[in-house]
């Protein structure tokens, strides 16, 4: 890596900026049984699919929709409902998480404006849709402290792939070896190691330290503390 100053920082929204169990849960378990009510399944059984405990409201370490995009996740329920379609619930999920009860994961204003004071370039690079991405972050009321903001669905591709790693750092010419970035998955990490950026993990979304260390930099409690993390 790069000895130069950080120049940029590519955050991931669910589990980063936002902490992934009270913001994600009680929706997906709505969710769930109102797919289930609509289409005649069964509401346990589409839990199952996507790695839920229904009764516990919580995802498992395991599931596959934890960082995937929303088409991957309604191509494993369309599998499940019985006449329902990839396209329709993917559409239900789009229009519903803008909805999504957010806890952000610190005071986000001020975090992002402290980071912007020493004048980094800040992205924002999701699986969820980029329609999505903007309602939260308006909803939170740091839409304009992005300098970027790309989803599945943007036309940069997903991660772990490299891609919108890589278009964040050609927007504001950028070498991506000067940029860091900063994710609760190791779909996130991988995609920082694939665009040559620097990874932090965080233990804001479901996995653990030992899963993220092996693909990190450092693993943070929270984005709380990548000032100090940076000003070593």
């Amino acid at each position: 890596m790069s000895g130069a100053p950080i120049a940029g920082i590519v955050f991931d929204k669910d589990g980063t900026l936002f902490d992934f169990h009270t913001t994600w849960a009680v929706w997906t378990r709505d969710l769930l049984t109102q797919l289930a009510e609509a289409h005649g399944g069964d509401a346990a059984r589409l839990a199952r699919a996507i790695g839920f405990d229904l009764e516990t409201c919580a995802f498992r370490p395991d599931s596959p929709v934890i960082a995937s995009t929303n088409r991957e996740g309604a191509e494993i329920l369309a599998a499940h409902l019985p006449g329902a379609t990839a396209d329709g619930i993917e559409e239900h999920m789009r229009l519903g998480a803008a909805d999504a009860p957010l806890q952000p994961a610190v005071p986000l204003a001020p975090f992002l404006g402290g980071l912007a004071e020493r004048g980094l370039k800040l992205g924002l690079v999701t699986n969820d849709t980029e329609y999505g991405a903007r309602s939260h972050l308006k909803g939170a009321g740091v839409l304009g402290q992005f300098d970027f903001i790309a989803g599945y669905d943007s036309g940069h591709g997903a991660k772990p792939a490299p891609g919108p790693l890589l278009a964040f750092a050609r927007q504001h010419a950028l070498d991506p070896a000067r940029c860091v970035m900063v994710g609760d998955s190791t779909h996130d990490l991988r995609a920082g190691r694939a665009a040559g950026m620097w990874c932090l993990g965080v233990l804001t979304g479901i996995a653990e330290r030992d899963e993220l260390a092996p693909l990190s930099d450092a693993v943070l409690p929270d984005i709380g503390h990548i000032p100090a993390w940076l000003d070593r």
